[in-house]
């Protein structure tokens, strides 16, 4: 579809941390993106690609050079990936990944404590014209990543659940309690709902997840969901959780309980998902598909060389999820440092490209629309 414009860590080097880019760490702290058998393109089980292939991939690289991103945990498995393909292309070139969550990796990278940041939201307008990092330049939103966030749940004996924007709303607002309450047994009229209270979990931390799955929810009830979408959670009630792994931890304990993470996290642990009635013919589950059907219909709104996308929430359209975000990479359109701006572009270039989008499907994410990743490589090769 053609886009319309309107007007844990990973790395083999240093941390992105509080106050900047740390020395090597040597067990504890980075999830190191050599030895994790990240080798193929194909999907496993457990989320990530399969060790089928040794062969390394076709890189335009960098001479040398060291980068430390930081931000989004709904990136962190891909980044894991595009981390070691890329080094074992590129050597000695070195990446390092921090997923401190979508604030933190903001701030980090607004102050200039990183060359990028990772978000499942795009900076505002006033952060992107305040970034220290951006001498001469401001900073630019660049989508990279797309995939469904899942409604995980653990309820006994049910492992086919349906439910609707209006219901899921309440239900992380503390409005509907239990299982066997009468709007969730009215979408799901052949299901045994067993009187069990539920236990909603939300993000601890300030997440761009959080605020994805708010604005869906703003977008698609919001008679029923008044709060704004931002990376604070603001339902009543509930449970709190750090990261899309800690929510996705507690969904898997405590029997009752309802959650959002990325898919990749549900495929990981083996978490029942639900799918969504939209309106659509048939209610849909979360899939590199249909969230690819979600992106494919999205608006480039940003300005000049900001590339921010724009939803529907309100879709009907059929073999099309609901509840899909977007990963950003935050990079200054000028003044990016010399020392590192030719190893962050080979970077991105390389998961913008066919090598780094092809292999996305096959780890439970969705590529960028064709027309999108065109967009997004020419500007990184303007980057200065």
């Amino acid at each position: 579809m053609q886009h319309r414009r309107r007007g844990r860590r990973t790395g083999k080097w240093g941390a992105v941390g509080a106050t900047g880019v740390g020395a090597l760490l040597v067990g504890g702290g980075f999830l190191l993106a050599t030895g994790c058998g990240l080798v193929g393109s194909e999907g496993g089980g457990d989320g990530r690609p399969s060790t089928a292939s040794s062969k390394a991939p076709d890189i335009s690289c960098a001479a040398q050079g060291k980068v430390a991103g930081s931000g989004s945990t709904a990136q962190e498995n891909v980044m894991e990936y595009w981390i070691e393909q890329y080094e074992r292309a590129c050597a000695p070139v070195q990446i390092a990944y921090n997923p401190v969550g979508s604030g933190a990796g903001v701030a980090q990278f607004v102050r200039g404590a990183s060359a990028f940041g990772g978000s499942d939201s795009p900076l505002t307008q006033e952060d992107a014209e305040n970034t220290a990092a951006c001498a001469g330049g401001r900073a630019i939103n660049l989508p990279m990543v797309g995939g469904p966030i899942a409604i995980g749940y653990n309820v006994p004996g049910v492992d086919d659940l349906v439910l609707d924007a209006s219901t899921l709303a309440k239900i992380f607002d503390s409005r509907i309690t239990t299982w066997d309450d009468p709007a969730i047994q009215k979408l799901n009229p052949g299901a045994d709902l067993p009187s069990l209270d539920i236990q909603a979990v939300h993000r601890a931390d300030s997440s761009g997840t959080t605020q994805n799955l708010q604005a869906y929810l703003a977008g698609a009830a919001p008679e029923v969901w008044p709060y704004e979408a931002d990376k604070s959670w603001h339902g009543k009630g509930g449970h709190s959780a750090d990261g899309s792994s800690g929510v996705a931890a507690d969904v898997t304990s405590a029997p009752g309980s309802i959650g959002y993470f990325e898919l990749s996290f549900a495929i990981k642990q083996r978490i029942d998902t639900v799918r969504i009635d939209t309106g659509a013919p048939t209610p849909l589950a979360p899939s590199p598909e249909t969230a690819s059907a979600g992106i494919a219909a999205t608006e480039i709104v940003g300005r000049g060389k900001d590339l921010t996308l724009e939803f529907d929430y309100r879709t009907t359209a059929e073999s099309t999820y609901p509840i899909t975000l977007i990963t950003y990479e935050l990079v200054c359109d000028k003044g990016n440092d010399p020392k590192t701006l030719p190893a962050l572009k080979s970077f991105l270039s390389y998961t913008a490209g066919d090598e780094g989008q092809r292999i996305l499907p096959g780890i439970h994410y969705a590529p960028l629309p064709e027309s999108v990743a065109t967009e997004v490589r020419k500007v990184i090769g303007e980057l200065s």
